[in-house]
């Protein structure tokens, strides 16, 4: 069917798999939408955004305003949580074009008692449309237009940029063209802003060697948030199981006592919907899940959708699992990891509609019970298409509902999963360690296609990695690493209290602690006090009172003259909100170095005088003009300066 049109919609951006995914934004959040818009010969074009939420009928419109080069730029912001469409639409502005045409000829020195004669026609156009005050203006202008006495005072209202602007209040779309619709997707807050803590609540106890209980956990929860965290994850919590359970340190054998590893998941105790009986009731979890939203602290819950061979499922439903002529199922894998405890689901089997309906009724049981967050184990072991269905029916009934990806692989794979839908995911942070490194990665995170749709979440350690940079590392080391983490990235967590105490013993040669966790109870002194546990609290605290740092993707890095000093501008969006932040990335010595503003971002000239306020210790400081000098020491390694205007 033919279509007459005239003007071109070419490269509308964002959009994600040429529409097939939805960017991500959270609530309040400005969606800023660029497109080249193109007609044929000389005539105005103008550009609007349409954008409406899912529960809407109406689109409401944002006018574009265009650049250099028939690039146009425009924006709208999203105010509820779910889904939005967002298009293009495009027009030859005829009656702009009469006003523009009209002002180069009256520019000229012509006589233009025809072109006023045709502003008649725009004019009783836009006259249906106006409100009385409006109306009341355009019959002077018409009585003007048809007045030859009247005519210089006719032209010089006929460019006015009062008529303009009703012409732009009131266009008519003659032969309008629109862009395919594409999609946003809006989560709360948090999911842009979080700060987890993740530790074993089998270790909770106070007595060593005792298995620690929700109960025990209840206490620990006004230190976690005294440090400054609103998210608490715990490992799996299920019963474990029993055949093939593993040892202390990965063994394949174990010992009386052994309670194995949380992740092998199932017995003759329970499943997915069960708690580990030594851990307590499910009265207990959800009592501790109150005591911690108390304090501003939502429980986070491991999701590893695989078994122990002494599942209940595995004799339910033994179709969920691929069975070898042998009669045995191959353990699951994760080269080099191997895991004798766990048998991976078989997702080919042709019982899948039922095996993806018991997934998620194990997310809905546990939402009921109060979670709102999953930490989401290896997802990358399953197929994307089921992350798609099932994140997508969580959204529908329960919008709050966070998942992270756990997902250490290739960096296509990761990248898809949160196309697919997940709200935040683990990174290559835990491994990138220098200058070069780490601001390659954090400019591949925030200026490509990927700051669209992948929230990254900042960990310097987990239960399954201690990396070689903090093994036997000093107390500057990790307060550098977590002040990076915390102040790159929005969203960050550590694996503690590992992390604050500074325990990092490893196996030889290996990535992995010393009598890890995993596999058995650990007793800690949950009373100890050092400086970097104070300085968490610090920098969590500055990254509350900071909407610079509860974002990502507004940061610039700044130049500064050494290379174990890195520095980098950050603000939110309607620049309330701005920082400077230098860290030090030698933990022996004291570096100095000058480091460049970004005066025009910041918008003080070359000579002006910047106060500027170092939150952590409360100091404040007068830089002047475009380079100022720092100094960091290993026991202080960073400055965050909270930009005064």
């Amino acid at each position: 069917m033919l279509k007459q049109q005239r003007v071109v919609i070419d490269h509308v951006s964002p959009q994600i798999n040429a529409g097939e995914f939805s960017i991500k934004r959270v609530v309040g959040q400005v969606v800023n939408v660029s497109a080249d818009v193109l007609a044929d010969g000389h005539d105005v074009i103008a550009a609007s955004v349409l954008y409406k939420h899912q529960k809407e009928k109406k689109w409401q419109e944002s006018r574009m305003t265009p650049g250099h080069n028939d690039d146009w730029y425009g924006s709208f912001k999203v105010e509820k949580q779910g889904y939005y469409a967002y298009k293009i639409e495009c027009w030859v502005d005829h009656a702009l074009n009469w006003q523009y045409g009209i002002g180069r000829k009256i520019a000229d020195g012509q006589h233009v008692n025809s072109e006023l004669e045709e502003g008649v026609l725009y004019v009783d156009e836009v006259m249906k449309m106006a409100t009385a005050t409006e109306k009341t203006y355009l019959k002077q202008l018409l009585n003007l237009f048809k007045n030859e006495a009247s005519y210089q005072e006719a032209i010089t209202q006929a460019v006015s940029d009062s008529l303009k602007s009703i012409f732009k209040k009131y266009p008519n779309k003659f032969l309008a063209n629109t862009s395919k619709e594409l999609g946003v997707y809006v989560d709360r807050k948090k999911a842009l802003f979080s700060t987890w803590y993740e530790f074993f609540p089998r270790s909770s106890s106070k007595e060593r060697g005792k298995h620690g209980t929700f109960k025990e956990c209840i206490p620990l929860l006004n230190r976690v948030a005294e440090m400054g965290f609103d998210t608490l994850y715990f490992p799996p919590i299920h019963p474990i199981g029993e055949v093939n359970r593993k040892g202390k340190n990965n063994t394949t054998t174990t010992e009386k006592g052994d309670v194995g590893s949380c992740w092998g998941i199932g017995s003759k105790l329970g499943g997915h919907k069960d708690i580990h009986p030594d851990l307590g009731t499910l009265d207990d979890f959800k009592e501790l899940i109150a005591k911690a939203k108390e304090l501003d602290i939502e429980i986070a819950m491991d999701y590893a959708l695989q078994a122990a061979p002494d599942h209940p499922w595995v004799k339910e439903h033994p179709s969920w699992f691929k069975w070898r002529p042998d009669g045995t199922v191959q353990y699951a894998e994760n080269p080099p990891k191997k895991y004798q405890d766990i048998l991976p689901i078989y997702f080919e089997t042709e019982d899948f509609q039922a095996l993806w309906q018991e997934c998620l009724d194990i997310l809905y049981f546990w939402i009921d019970c109060g979670i709102n967050i999953f930490r989401v184990d290896n997802p990358h072991t399953k197929p994307f298409y089921f992350w798609n269905w099932i994140i997508t029916e969580v959204k529908k009934k329960y919008p709050d509902i966070i998942f992270l990806a756990e997902a250490f692989t290739r960096p296509k794979i990761m990248q898809q999963l949160a196309k697919q839908g997940y709200t935040q995911s683990y990174t290559y942070f835990t491994w990138r360690d220098n200058k070069h490194e780490l601001i390659n990665y954090v400019e591949e995170l925030t200026k490509t296609e990927q700051a669209e749709y992948m929230r990254p979440n900042f960990w310097p350690n987990t239960p399954d990695i201690n990396p070689f940079h903090l093994q036997g590392a000093n107390e500057p080391k990790h307060i550098q690493r977590y002040v990076l983490a915390a102040t790159l990235s929005s969203n960050l967590g550590i694996y503690g209290p590992v992390f604050e105490q500074m325990i990092s013993n490893a196996l030889p040669g290996k990535e992995e602690y010393m009598n890890s966790e995993k596999f058995q109870i650990q007793h800690y002194d949950w009373t100890v006090e050092n400086w970097l546990i104070k300085l968490i609290s610090g920098i969590n605290k500055a990254r509350k009172e900071h909407e610079a740092l509860q974002q990502t993707n507004n940061i610039r890095f700044c130049h500064i003259d050494n290379d174990q000093l890195i520095a980098f501008y950050k603000w939110n969006d309607d620049k309330t909100s701005e920082v400077i932040v230098v860290i030090s990335l030698d933990h022996h010595h004291a570096q100095r170095g000058t480091v460049q503003l970004p005066i025009q971002d910041i918008g003080v000239g070359h000579d002006h005088q910047l106060k500027v306020r170092d939150v952590v210790p409360d100091i404040e400081y007068t830089w002047n003009g475009e380079w100022n000098f720092v100094e960091l020491h290993p026991n202080m390694p960073f400055h965050i300066f909270e930009i005064i205007k």
